[in-house]
């Protein structure tokens, strides 16, 4: 095949998604405002959103408050206070938020803080960085008025006790971990949200996908907004959300766009990974797409009044 010929048969096969959706060719999804999160604990989280929702408040104010959800939950082991620590009986936490405009905040590393999540929105909105990581997060919430507090409750400490034992390593799936939660506000606007206590009995100081802009969680409001949970390395290595992301902006289906991300990382495995990792996407029109590795993933959808929980299968 000459190279002209070559190039041309190219083009058409990366046009072809974008006749079934492209940049202006869909429509807004408007007065319907709605919420994805991720695993069950999302069911009862997106209350949360839809209050905010209900007092006037934007996507990020919504997004923002259904992730405070399970940070605030002592009995949730993989998400802020409550959450499984490290190898040193550390709880470790990282979040990060993106809102309509492109902006992004994130914090990582972060210690003795409830709300990772709100922090990480006041990085967004009061500086002029994304990320703040370990001791200097810290310090920046405490000088915002977050208080401190020892997150390490008695439930998770016993784990940890018991974990210390054999060291048997742990996969995030053991442990669930991630809620993302992505949100449309009434005016087809979108934001996003992403927090977690991380990889169970982990190495002190890792950082995982949750707080990476493109990786954990990412929000263009032309096209739509990604976010995911599952084996953090394995997302960051594929930069995640951003490509599901981007495989809607070239004309993926939600769902498809989410398969296309994940064969990427089976094929990295030699068709077989042994971990989990999964995807939301919401995209502009209010289309919800997700898939999943392996086994299967929960994740709760808020749109008007019905609020519900909706499992889907591994592709594997």
């Amino acid at each position: 095949m000459k190279r002209r010929d070559f190039l041309k048969t190219s083009a058409v096969g990366l046009a072809a998604p974008s006749a079934v959706f492209s940049g202006t060719n869909y429509k807004t999804n408007k007065n319907n405002p709605m919420l994805v999160s991720t695993w069950p604990f999302g069911l009862i989280a997106n209350k949360a959103g839809l209050e905010a929702y209900q007092n006037g408040g934007n996507a990020m104010d919504a997004a923002e408050a259904v992730a405070r959800v399970p940070e605030g939950d002592p009995n949730e082991l993989s998400v802020g206070w409550g959450g499984l620590p490290d190898e040193q009986g550390k709880v470790t936490l990282d979040a990060c938020v993106m809102d309509s405009t492109g902006n992004a905040g994130s914090v990582a590393f972060l210690q003795n803080i409830k709300h990772p999540v709100s922090v990480a929105r006041k990085v967004m909105e009061d500086t002029k960085h994304v990320m703040l990581v370990g001791e200097g997060a810290r310090q920046f919430a405490v000088s915002q008025g977050f208080e401190e507090m020892d997150l390490l409750t008695d439930k998770a400490k016993k784990a940890w006790e018991k974990w210390k034992k054999t060291r048997k390593e742990m996969t995030p799936h053991e442990t669930h971990d991630t809620i993302a939660v992505l949100a449309q506000d009434e005016n087809g606007d979108l934001a996003g949200a992403c927090t977690t206590s991380g990889w169970a009995y982990k190495l002190h100081g890792r950082v995982g996908d949750s707080p990476i802009i493109g990786a954990g969680l990412y929000v263009d409001n032309e096209v739509g907004a990604v976010g995911c949970t599952g084996l953090g390395e394995e997302v960051i290595k594929s930069t995640g959300s951003f490509l599901v992301v981007e495989l809607m902006r070239q004309g993926y289906d939600p769902t498809a766009a989410c398969e296309e991300a994940l064969k990427r990382i089976i094929k990295r495995h030699n068709g077989n990974p042994d971990f989990q990792v999964a995807y939301i996407a919401l995209r502009k029109d209010g289309k919800v797409g997700t898939a999943c590795l392996k086994w299967s993933f929960e994740y709760a959808v808020a749109r008007g009044e019905k609020n519900k929980l909706y499992k889907t299968k591994g592709m594997l």
